[in-house]
């Protein structure tokens, strides 16, 4: 397993938050009970199994959603 924390170009709203968190969430191998959104620091926190998932896939996601990732961090845990 490994531990992201991805920072976002600043989050405007709620909604915002709820729809990258779904959408992180949806991926298979990233661990769903750890994926938490801080609005106010605009920052995304996931575990997640990188032989089933990559943080490339989890930032493409969250791009696809229309969200720019500024830079990632990676911690195997």
């Amino acid at each position: 397993m490994q531990k992201a924390t991805i920072q976002l170009e600043t989050l405007t709203c709620p909604s915002c938050m709820q729809k990258i968190e779904n959408g992180v969430k949806s991926l298979e191998g990233v661990n769903k009970e750890s994926v938490k959104v801080l609005f106010n620091s605009s920052k995304v926190r996931a575990e997640f199994d990188d032989e089933k998932v990559s943080i490339k896939d989890i930032e493409n996601s969250i791009d696809k959603l229309g969200y720019e990732v500024l830079k990632s961090q990676v911690k195997k845990i």
